[in-house]
């Protein structure tokens, strides 16, 4: 398999009046081409901003302060802002989470696609864009019709397969998709997830697919990245997650999953997720977690590779291991 991207020490930081706020503190990832990777973790733990920061989208105040987003070899953060205009679309692309809210409500479906392409092929005929804008929606399992169609005229799932559609107009490399599923019934959640899963073999795209929903991710991924506080706390595949856990802090979001053997009987994790004001030393799940050392309290464990492969920081897994 072919690495389409690598993502090196990527960090973000929002300054704000009460302090500085470290969202991704030195993130590494790796994706080859045709894989699935699920981004999980609470509320907070880095998560959209790993995928803003990717698009190179952070605003004020927040501010990238170092890292490398690798797509095909070219170096995203290196890239004037021209530059990386030209390769949101076509080299990466963002299912945003609100498909309602990105979408020009004045605008028709087919306008808006047809400006897409034209920002990056403006040499092509008119008659040629119509024509892959078309071929984009069919792909989706929208009729042509939908392409003179206004937003509003659309239903929430066809809003967020249009926004699929739109993100690969170009056949990008990667595809982030953030919690393409969330405001959809459970139907329309497994069509919308089908049309990702359809369209990504299509076009040989790595896609991260960033969510809550842990059930849909073990039907849908291949590889699951835990994230805490900003950091990578665990990453493996899929079947690993659910067996074989390995970090504390994925054993307790496993655990706390309802399950047969245990109706009505409900783990959740204790204590809080710490404020990115004023994180604590170490590693920041010790506050939390059942198996803390005093190493833990003092030293930021490594994201190492443990037997069996997953990579994972935690004290626990020394490095001689």
């Amino acid at each position: 398999m072919t690495t389409v991207l690598q993502v090196n020490n990527l960090q973000v930081t929002y300054y704000t009046d009460s302090g500085r706020a470290r969202a991704l503190d030195g993130v590494n990832l790796t994706l080859n081409s045709g894989e699935k990777l699920g981004l999980v973790g609470e509320s907070g733990s880095g998560k959209s901003t790993m995928a803003l920061a990717m698009m190179r989208m952070i605003k004020l105040p927040g501010r990238i302060e170092g890292g490398q987003v690798i797509v095909d070899g070219n170096d995203l953060m290196a890239l004037s802002e021209e530059e990386m205009l030209n390769a949101r679309l076509s080299e990466i692309t963002y299912i945003p989470q609100g498909a309602m809210n990105s979408l020009n409500p004045v605008m028709r479906i087919g306008a808006q696609m047809v400006d897409a392409i034209k920002a990056h092929d403006s040499k092509s005929s008119k008659s040629a864009i119509e024509e892959r804008c078309m071929e984009a929606l069919e792909s989706v399992d929208l009729g042509r019709n939908v392409f003179r169609m206004f937003a509003h005229e659309l239903s929430g799932g066809m809003k967020q397969r249009v926004c699929i559609a739109i993100g690969i107009l170009l056949k990008p490399s990667v595809i982030i998709a953030d919690e393409p599923t969330s405001a959809l019934d459970v139907v329309t959640q497994r069509q919308v997830m089908e049309t990702i899963d359809r369209v990504q073999k299509d076009i040989g795209c790595a896609v991260i697919l960033i969510g809550h929903d842990m059930g849909l991710m073990c039907q849908f991924v291949d590889k699951v990245a835990v994230m805490y506080a900003g950091r990578l706390a665990e990453v493996s595949t899929v079947r690993q997650m659910f067996s074989d856990p390995k970090h504390p802090y994925a054993q307790a979001l496993i655990s706390s999953l309802p399950s047969l053997e245990n109706k009505g009987v409900f783990h959740g994790i204790p204590g809080l997720a710490p404020s990115l004001l004023r994180l604590p030393s170490g590693c920041t799940f010790h506050p939390r977690c059942p198996h803390v050392m005093e190493v833990c309290k003092t030293t930021v464990p490594a994201l190492r590779t443990v037997p069996g492969g997953a990579q994972v920081a935690c004290h626990l897994y020394p490095e001689k291991a």
